[in-house]
């Protein structure tokens, strides 16, 4: 990956770390997920700066990977994240971006959409579908070890990530995510626990991916990662730019209770009207890693289309 180049850019009174690649006019933002960063996007920012025209940045968002921890990690917030976005394209002279998103990196690249538009020359998620603001209501329905009620806990996420080590960390979260139920701990067991140390990673997760998570992950820890405010109200609730959503048929988060009659319904273009919907049949919540050659001419086709 040598043709991926890495800068810092001060960003809201914290240097961020940024990973760029292609010279072209037009710009792909690669928003990653949890416990994501730049990294999880090699193969699309490869494809994207490879196709004529293309140029990819993806940051680590702030307290990610090598960049910058804020001052009071747990007062994070979406808007935070949003202001980051609008920071980066001004700091790089970016009029207008493609923004693609992955888990809840998708949650603030439809905010920014929302906000502002004319910055945003259109939007793609992978796993998570653009949800309506407003605080999130599946938990209702979902026991006491569903693992955002734990990680919501006071302590809880810190104390059960404490434990380990960042590499252990993120070996422990693919394994459990890259399946297709959700997270559910008993009650007297912690979200780590549920991976046996025995058990292999997904075949297409290399030791080499691991380590390199690992010693990114070794700077900035998980405090930031876990502290981001789930609540953000907007007076318009659709967006109008071009949008593909791709998800994989066996991603976990067609189990949240209504998620998959959301999707499949079409009642998500209620919200997102000029939106596409894309199903890889074998897919898990990692589809761009899993099947980076396909996903890769999705988003190409999708930038071509609409560029």
């Amino acid at each position: 990956m040598d043709q991926i180049e890495h800068k810092y850019v001060e960003v809201n009174g914290l240097k961020l770390h940024v990973a760029e690649t292609g010279t072209g006019p037009s710009v792909v933002l690669f928003l990653h997920g949890f416990p994501e960063i730049w990294y999880t996007w090699r193969h699309q920012m490869l494809a994207a700066a490879a196709a004529t025209g293309y140029r990819a940045i993806a940051p680590d968002y702030r307290g990610y990977g090598l960049s910058d921890s804020p001052p009071e990690p747990e007062k994070a917030s979406f808007r935070d994240f949003i202001n980051d976005i609008l920071a980066i394209l001004d700091a790089f002279e970016i009029p207008k971006a493609f923004l693609v998103a992955k888990d809840f990196g998708a949650r603030p690249a439809y905010f920014f959409a929302h906000l502002y538009p004319e910055r945003v020359s259109g939007v793609v998620t992978l796993g998570v579908p653009y949800v309506p603001p407003g605080p999130m209501t599946c938990d209702k329905y979902l026991p006491e070890g569903f693992y955002m009620l734990r990680w919501r806990e006071p302590g809880r996420a810190e104390a059960d990530f404490g434990r380990l080590d960042a590499k252990t960390v993120v070996r422990n979260v693919y394994i459990l995510f890259s399946k297709n139920e959700i997270p559910i701990a008993a009650e007297n067991q912690e979200i780590m626990d549920l991976v046996e140390p025995s058990t292999p990673l997904p075949p297409w997760f290399t030791e080499e991916d691991l380590g390199a998570y690992g010693a990114l992950y070794a700077k900035s820890g998980f405090g930031t990662a876990l502290s981001f405010d789930e609540e953000f109200n907007l007076p318009d609730r659709k967006v109008e730019a071009p949008a593909l959503l791709i998800m994989g048929e066996k991603d976990y988060v067609f189990k949240f209770p209504g998620m998959e009659e959301f999707i499949r319904s079409g009642e998500v273009k209620n919200f997102v009207p000029n939106l596409e919907i894309t199903y890889l049949t074998e897919g898990t919540h990692f589809v761009h890693e899993q099947f980076p050659d396909q996903v890769n001419q999705l988003l190409i086709d999708f930038l071509s289309k609409h560029n």
